[in-house]
């Protein structure tokens, strides 16, 4: 039977949830999945509500548990991929570090310095797994989790010979917001959306076969609407496309919503809508959101989480079944856009567009060219990506300072001179997280300057 490996299952959450998304499919109950995670007690804690989901609901499946990442991969069919390297000390660096010096990310874990240092801890860990994977289960499909999520499969991808795809919620997150902004069925929300991961288009949203465009950019001028998202309808008015990401997230990838104190509180939502996708945070108060969220989770009795089959709106588990059964499905996928999905995006990059997925696997749907405005606001994240990805590759500080300098956050706020001195102290700070050579090559610049 199809083995699934969780790698990073300590997530007690997560991880009980993608294992209901499996086993709520009858093709896939009977497969066994390995749970891996390298702190024993959070793995424990897992296998508990792994096992309390099989015997709830009656279904077969073997649950393994094991610490030892080879043990995991060992004949895998699909490995999933939901790591957190480092915990709380890095990023608690990587977002009150550029803060200081006026950089203030909104999560800081996608782009700029701190999306950028997350990948260098991250990537050398995500490195060894693969090719872990080239020994242990060559012909395995890597469905990645974690971010940063471009530059990650990005990384994988450029050095290694494992297949992997990223996967996301937001534009499931996107396409349910659209439809409670224009009233209609979420269910009945047609759409076709391509870019980049956190940055993607809705270049189309249709429902009953007429375009929702109209009414969207109607309920610019309902201000109870409006300031549920106001970075996105801003985008939206200014740009023309809604794109996928929260406002609270895409604030942070663009030049002009972060830059000031009131220009910041402008942005920031101030009603308390009970929708999810209305995160709107200060610098720094994700940072204290997620520590809380940690905590609670590893005080959680384990008895307490429930343990009915429910599917969620990953699509994990649907790639998986499609590959398996063969039924077919329309998904968006984080890939190389080497067979040029997106026209006007280059070839070496991860884009996320439309992915057919069937028994022959996933195959990325031709987009043609986006908007010349979109492709430009992609292209200044995919920069800072490809550099990023060479200095974690390399361990080149060059390219590293350079990522930073183009961020376009890090460039509205700093000079040059601020950014180099912000890097030098991030390097300092997160030492014991980050690749020995890339360290000792900046103390040794430091010390000869």
């Amino acid at each position: 039977m199809t083995k699934i490996a969780f790698i990073g299952a300590g997530s007690v959450i997560f991880a009980r949830n993608l294992l209901g998304d499996i086993l709520s499919y009858p093709e896939l109950q009977g497969c066994t999945v390995s749970l891996m995670d390298i702190n024993q007690n959070r793995l424990d804690r897992t296998v508990t509500a792994a096992n309390a989901v099989v015997e709830h609901n009656d279904v077969e499946a073997v649950i393994e548990s094991t610490t030892e990442r080879e043990e995991a991969l060992e004949d895998a069919d699909y490995v999933l991929n939901m790591i957190h390297v480092g915990g709380r000390e890095p990023f608690e660096n990587e977002i009150q570090i550029p803060a200081k010096y006026g950089v203030g990310q909104a999560v800081g874990d996608t782009l700029g310095p701190g999306g950028i240092f997350r990948l260098l801890r991250t990537a050398p860990v995500m490195l060894d797994l693969a090719h872990d994977m080239e020994e242990l289960c060559p012909n395995a499909l890597l469905l990645n989790y974690t971010n940063p999520m471009a530059m990650v499969c990005w990384a994988v991808d450029e050095a290694t010979e494992i297949d992997i795809v990223g996967l996301c919620h937001s534009v499931q997150h996107t396409a349910e917001a659209i439809a409670n902004y224009v009233e209609v069925p979420k269910e009945e929300l047609e759409y076709k959306v391509a870019g980049i991961n956190h940055m993607a288009w809705f270049l189309e949203a249709e429902h009953n076969g007429k375009s929702v465009y109209p009414t969207l950019r109607a309920a610019i001028n309902e201000r109870d609407i409006y300031n549920r998202d106001n970075v996105r309808f801003e985008i939206l008015r200014h740009f023309d496309a809604f794109v996928t990401e929260s406002s609270h997230h895409m604030s942070e990838y663009i030049p002009y919503f972060r830059t000031d104190e009131a220009t910041l509180e402008q942005f920031i939502v101030e009603e308390n809508y009970e929708e999810y996708f209305v995160d709107w945070m200060p610098t720094g108060q994700y940072f204290e959101h997620w520590c809380e969220y940690q905590q609670e989770a590893a005080e959680m009795d384990t008895s307490e989480i429930e343990p009915e089959i429910e599917r969620s709106e990953e699509y994990g588990s649907r790639i998986i079944h499609s590959i398996e059964t063969g039924e077919p499905r329309r998904m968006n996928i984080n890939v190389r856009n080497d067979e040029g999905a997106i026209a006007n995006l280059a070839s070496d990059a991860c884009v996320e567009v439309p992915c057919l997925v069937d028994d022959r696997g996933i195959n990325p749907c031709t987009v043609g060219k986006l908007p010349p405005q979109l492709a430009a606001l992609n292209r200044s994240n995919i920069d800072v990506q490809r550099l990023a990805v060479r200095a974690a590759l390399e361990h080149d500080e060059d390219a590293l300072r350079q990522a930073v300098k183009l961020d376009p956050l890090t460039a509205a706020t700093c000079s040059l001179e601020e950014i180099d001195d912000m890097v030098d102290d991030l390097l300092a700070a997160n030492a014991d997280y980050l690749p020995d050579q890339l360290v000792e090559e900046s103390a040794q610049s430091i010390a000869t300057n």
